[in-house]
């Protein structure tokens, strides 16, 4: 396969911007991508999934593409970018038409999908998605394809993923400030799920919980469909701040201390274990026990755990996912955060390394943090397979991103 057909995505997230360069590389319904280069950057410039500092996220999408491009030796001139956060909303809405003929045609099915789109997302709201659950025809369900079949009043469940006008307008500003075009904006629980899940994980139902610097996000798929979504506020910043309050020290030491020592998971910790403390201006050398930092750690994030798991419950789920939970972004680095969510959510837990449709350079990708990247690389390869764009497949989804999301969730 040409060079030529290159994919990237990028991940915009509160205090990183991750960047994964590939190459498109299977011809089959399922993406593959061969990884070319990564680049990973610092970044302020964002918060909870809004765009709140251009210049900033400019600089960061730079740096992050810069050492991406100079690791795979190519410039790729196109983005496939991540959303999520607060400002996307999700609802169910229905459709229904009569069958003009003597068996479902197109038309039929592009007229039901229309009708159950028709609704007032209200204002500063855009359509990023819509994912048909499920077709009925003549009130029989469970319809995953109602093309041909016979009938006279055809149905649509269709799931619609709104997000906020302003979030995607300064995000796209960004990336074309940056020098590149954004391709496709993707929910980022979506393109993670490509990366991380199994089939059976999702047909099964699992709990797909996004740690992240300014934001959780949950996605609960089920029957091979996703079925919920919802963001907090409350994330891995929250945690850095406890331990600025708790240990006194910087806001920069505090991060440094939870990546380097920071255990999630209290029991893990040997109680004897100590660690020197950075060294504060008219201060001596000071020592805390790394029972306390562990300790601070995990009181917060066994309190965000809690939350997430009551949402599982108040959405009907509890007892209901028996693929479990499967933890991704920067949060899900942390030591023992899978023993203390196998803990808080009473179900098998695992970390969600990238590691579905993936060769190259899969060692610099295979982390939680890089699971939304890869993802979104995975989907624009989707989008670039030969045959995507035949007129058949036009025709009868309407739109490559509804084909997609159709085939895969």
């Amino acid at each position: 396969m040409k060079r030529g057909e290159l994919v990237a995505g990028l991940d915009l997230g509160t205090t990183k911007t991750c960047a994964v360069i590939a190459e498109a590389k299977s011809d089959a319904r399922v993406p593959a991508i061969r990884v070319l280069g990564v680049g990973l950057a610092k970044g302020s410039g964002v918060r909870r999934g809004v765009v709140r500092d251009l210049e900033e996220t400019t600089r960061s999408i730079v740096q992050a593409l810069r050492d991406a491009e100079r690791m795979a030796g190519v410039r790729v001139p196109s983005l496939t970018c991540g959303i999520a956060g607060e400002h996307v909303t999700a609802r169910s809405s229905p459709g229904l038409a009569a069958v003009t003929g003597d068996e479902i045609g197109r038309e039929d099915v592009k007229r039901v999908e229309d009708a159950a789109r028709a609704v007032n997302l209200g204002p500063d709201q855009e359509l990023l998605h819509d994912i048909p659950q499920e077709y009925r025809v003549d009130n029989q369900g469970g319809i995953s394809d109602p093309l041909g079949m016979t009938g006279l009043r055809l149905e649509v469940d269709m799931y619609l993923v709104s997000v906020q006008s302003t979030a995607i307008q300064n995000l796209r500003k960004s990336v074309e400030r940056a020098g590149y075009r954004v391709a496709e904006v993707v929910l980022e629980p979506l393109a993670a799920s490509l990366a991380v899940l199994a089939e059976e994980e999702k047909e099964l139902g699992c709990a797909l919980v996004e740690l992240g610097g300014g934001s959780t996000n949950l996605a609960i798929f089920r029957e091979g469909k996703i079925r919920f979504l919802w963001s907090c506020p409350f994330a891995g910043g929250r945690v850095t701040s406890d331990i600025v309050q708790g240990l006194q020290v910087p806001q920069a030491d505090a991060e440094r201390l939870k990546e380097r020592l920071g255990v999630a998971y209290e029991p893990l910790v040997d109680p004897n274990e100590t660690f020197e403390l950075p060294s504060m201006p008219g201060q001596g050398v000071r020592v805390a026990k790394r029972e306390l930092l562990a300790h601070i750690i995990h009181q917060r994030v066994d309190e965000i755990l809690g939350l997430v798991n009551r949402q599982i419950e108040s959405a009907g789920y509890a007892g209901r996912l028996p693929a479990g939970v499967i933890l991704t972004g920067g949060g899900a680095h942390l030591a023992g955060m899978v023993e203390l969510s196998r803990e808080v959510f009473a179900m098998p837990a695992r970390a969600g390394e990238p590691n579905r449709g993936i060769t190259g350079l899969v060692d610099s990708v295979q982390a939680p943090r890089y699971a939304v990247p890869v993802g979104l690389a995975l989907y624009a390869a989707r989008q670039r397979l030969p045959g995507s764009a035949d007129g058949d497949t036009v025709d009868r989804i309407f739109a490559p991103v509804k084909r997609w999301l159709q085939d895969f969730f």
